[in-house]
């Protein structure tokens, strides 16, 4: 179920509606003494909490008092005393929650080394020390918890760049708010965000009634690309895959399903179509990117088309001018390149990038990476939630385009399509790791079975 998601100007906001009427820090320092102890599992060693100056501190002086209340041991030293070195039970993290916007100083930033290096479990509370809760920055010395207990409802940082290293398990508390009330910022993906396209085929269907999608790419030395996007669009139930190889030599012996075609072809038949595997950057990738954009299909735009139009500026204005629906699927390094900037810039606040990005194109976006941003043109944005390390190997953003060209062919909408596909493309490696494939060595060809396996198992469930 998607879950939303709050920047610290919209949880200010919701505070601000039960302060000070509603106790708010009793009812988060309850919540998170509750889960502390769960998490000591029973142990006789004592619970070390660390309270800092602001509403985080208190929040954590008033978990040390219900501890303390319900006879368990409690250590809080004053930040001028020397850090006790354990063996702890737990340790809390109530140093600075989400109003810190600078890197933690001294001596603060000594207790943030030490509890990084404790071998008990770490709670931070609302968001570990040190991580911007809006963009999951690391603003300097940061903690790594095992348990992060965030309060009234999920902030973005925690959910994307470093924020997953950094805060372990997330639980949240909403301390009996109504959150349903207000409008969140963003909200995680989930199947049931799409479960009104996860319609069961008719059995009097054929082919022709799934869709053709095209796939334009495949230079030589980069076949594989389109052939992955292609062998990806195909098992996610395009009717039928067209793909045009720029390298003519290139055939898949493993997948005699798909179409070699030329351009032509491909754009004639395909009723959606994805621009950019393999493409390379010579002056026919350019004209092959010129006439996808002017193809009257949905399009998906990846790789070294995205690189392409941020060479060319005339095609990037062609392609914002686009009325059928556009899909640009950039890493940070393309998406820099598309804002002519740099990588850091892009990181340092990765919604901001995805959604300047949107504005541009008039496209729906997908930034990349650790907690992929989904954002569309209606403004809706989502962080995706599924997903590990074992994305990060050649082709696995390939593998992506197809399953995304899969769905615009059979009549999904660009929103729903973007939306499924990314959730789809990280529920995949996290079932591929469950069953002990990965992450380190998964690769990208791997993912496309669990994927359809995965589709084919949420179509089943939206029926029931």
């Amino acid at each position: 179920m998607s879950a939303p998601i709050f920047s610290v100007a919209g949880i200010r906001a919701i505070e601000a509606q039960y302060l000070p009427a509603t106790p708010l820090m009793e009812r988060a320092g309850h919540a998170a003494a509750e889960l502390a102890v769960q998490l000591a599992k029973g142990s006789q060693a004592p619970i070390l909490i660390l309270a800092g100056p602001g509403n985080n501190g208190g929040d954590a002086q008033v978990v040390a008092w219900v501890l303390r209340a319900a006879g368990h041991q409690v250590l809080t030293p004053a930040i001028d005393e020397a850090l006790p070195s354990g063996p702890f039970a737990l340790a809390i993290d109530g140093l600075f929650g989400i109003g810190l916007t600078r890197p933690i100083a001294p001596p603060y930033a000594s207790w943030v080394d030490k509890l990084n290096n404790f071998s008990c479990p770490v709670l931070a509370l609302d968001v570990p020390s040190g991580l911007d809760a809006d963009t999951g920055r690391q603003l300097g010395p940061t903690v790594k918890a095992s348990h992060t207990i965030t309060f009234i409802a999920l902030k973005p940082g925690l959910l994307t760049l470093d924020g997953p290293d950094c805060c372990g398990e997330i639980h949240v508390a909403n301390l009996g708010l109504p959150i349903a009330e207000f409008d969140s910022d963003a909200t995680t993906l989930s199947p049931g965000m799409f479960s009104a396209y996860l319609s069961q085929r008719l059995r009097n269907s054929h082919k022709g009634s799934h869709g053709s999608a095209g796939i334009l790419g495949g230079a030589s030395g980069m076949a594989g690309a389109a052939l992955l996007a292609g062998r990806a669009a195909l098992k996610l139930g395009a009717g039928r895959v067209y793909v045009d190889m720029l390298d003519r030599n290139a055939v898949d012996s493993q997948q005699p399903e798909l179409m070699l075609r030329n351009a032509e072809d491909v754009i004639t038949l395909a009723t959606a179509l994805a621009v950019g595997p393999g493409l390379g950057q010579m002056d026919q990738a350019v004209q092959l990117l010129r006439q996808a954009i002017e193809a009257p299909l949905p399009l998906v735009i990846d790789a070294d088309g995205l690189n392409l139009l941020a060479l060319h500026p005339a095609l990037a204005r062609l392609a914002a001018k686009r009325t059928d629906p556009l899909i640009l699927t950039p890493h940070p390094a393309e998406a820099a390149r598309l804002l002519n900037t740099d990588v850091v810039t892009i990181q340092a606040d990765r919604l901001a990038a995805a959604r300047e990005l949107v504005q541009r194109f008039h496209a729906s976006v997908v930034l990349k990476g650790c907690g992929s941003v989904v954002i569309h043109p209606n403004g809706r944005c989502h962080i995706n939630t599924s997903g590990n390390p074992g994305l990060a190997s050649a082709g696995s953003g390939d593998v992506l385009t197809g399953l995304i060209v899969a769905l615009l062919a059979q009549g999904w909408p660009a929103d729903a399509a973007l939306s499924a596909a990314v959730h789809l493309h990280g529920a995949a490696a996290d079932a591929l790791v469950a069953a002990d494939i990965g992450p380190v060595g998964l690769t990208a060809g791997e993912l496309i079975d669990p994927a359809r396996r995965l589709l084919n198992a949420w179509i089943a469930h939206a029926r029931t």
